[in-house]
């Protein structure tokens, strides 16, 4: 079981972390934080900015996923994050990835909110500190999974209202789609 675990981790902490390098740094094909900001600006987020480099940083936590390293905590901030992926771009597509849904996300919160659970395994930085009987259980598995999807909801619902497509706007819209 310890090598499963220890594989769950450092392929999905570092895929996250990928993920979060590319919002911060505009590593591997990324566009950093005023890319990713934009892009947030697009989907109403107040303070999109701030808010890119808080989805940025939550997904480099997978590094401490990857380590086994406060592993809850980081758990929380990866499930959160995707919470957030799926409220605010992927849910409208449905679950299939390959029409933009939320599959991926969905198996990484999976992924996070199992091995907290589970706890992170005697193969990470938890379990050499001594801390892994402090910091894994149901509880913190339960602690998650509530957590993140309060948190991201909450964070969804900052968001600034959606402004109502203008009449002509939608007559021309629905015009060229007819052509």
């Amino acid at each position: 079981m310890a090598y499963g675990i220890l594989l769950l981790r450092v392929i999905v902490g570092l895929v996250l972390f990928a993920h979060g390098a590319q919002k911060l740094f505009g590593w591997w094909g990324g566009h950093g934080i005023r890319g990713t900001g934009g892009f947030f600006a697009g989907l109403r987020f107040r303070m999109p900015t701030a808010m890119a480099m808080v989805a940025g940083v939550s997904e480099a936590s997978g590094v401490l996923f990857a380590a086994g390293l406060l592993t809850p905590f980081a758990a929380l901030l990866m499930t959160s994050t995707m919470v957030v992926a799926v409220g605010s771009v992927h849910i409208k597509n449905g679950l299939f990835s390959t029409n933009g849904g939320y599959e991926y996300n969905l198996v990484l919160w999976t992924v996070a909110t199992a091995v907290s659970a589970t706890g992170p395994g005697r193969f990470s930085l938890d379990h050499a500190f001594g801390w892994d009987d402090n910091l894994s259980g149901v509880w913190w598995g339960v602690g998650v999974l509530a957590l993140s999807i309060v948190g991201g909801a909450l964070v969804l619902a900052t968001r600034k209202p959606a402004t109502p497509e203008a009449p002509a706007a939608a007559e021309e819209s629905d015009t060229a789609a007819a052509a």
